[in-house]
């Protein structure tokens, strides 16, 4: 056999020995959950109503069966909002028009207790109307600016630690999550995740009450 052909002989087997590792190595992360890239997760409203107890008393002792008649243990739209809004470590960034849903209250509530930077900015007509939160997280001492320009705040978006996006139609109101066709997008894409952050912070600061005080 020639030199040559003993040559291409040996480069087809360290190909193929090469091709075989990189996939036993992809393999290997899959088994391992290595990450698949940046989060990206669309959600569907209206949900069927579930109990959320078991991810808004986390860490706390609670009996072995909930005593409320609500399914209990199924995952659903609502469900994945609430783990990604309680997934905050650092800072919650909320620009919301209507919330009325009191356990969507109760999660910010529990972040704003944990020590994670809540700012929320609302829109005015909407922050008094009957069973809105919003008096609820400000007495809870959760920073609120509401909008003083003469058109709605129409906007309804998350941001989780300056990182995940969660945005989309859903209002923050019982009606919106179990009556309403609505759509929340998730992301982690820093391409849609920035804007959004730089869209929040100019809100928050065109609405700074200091800025709107009259001088003496």
């Amino acid at each position: 056999m020639s030199a040559v052909r003993l040559f291409g002989l040996g480069a087809l087997a360290m190909l193929l020995g090469l091709d075989c590792l990189a996939r036993l190595l992809r393999l290997v992360r899959a088994r391992r959950g290595a990450p698949r890239g940046p989060l990206k997760e669309v959600l569907f409203f209206p949900v069927d109503i579930t109990c959320v107890e078991h991810l808004l008393r986390a860490g706390e002792a609670l009996p072995n069966s909930c005593p409320c008649p609500l399914p209990h243990g199924q995952e659903t739209s609502f469900t994945r909002l609430l783990r990604h809004l309680l997934s905050a470590s650092t800072s919650l960034d909320l620009c919301i028009f209507a919330f009325s849903n009191q356990s969507l209250s109760r999660a910010v509530l529990l972040l704003q207790a944990r020590g994670v930077v809540v700012r929320v900015v609302t829109d005015t007509s909407y922050m008094a109307i009957s069973g809105s939160q919003i008096s609820t997280l400000r007495r809870a001492g959760v920073n609120v600016r509401h909008d003083m320009g003469a058109v709605y705040m129409h906007h309804k978006f998350a941001v989780v630690d300056g990182r995940l996006l969660i945005t989309g139609s859903l209002n923050w109101t019982t009606t919106a999550i179990q009556c309403n066709k609505e759509n929340m997008l998730v992301t982690e894409e820093p391409d849609l995740v920035q804007p959004f952050i730089r869209e929040f912070q100019r809100l928050w600061d065109s609405n700074d009450p200091a800025r709107h005080c009259p001088h003496g």
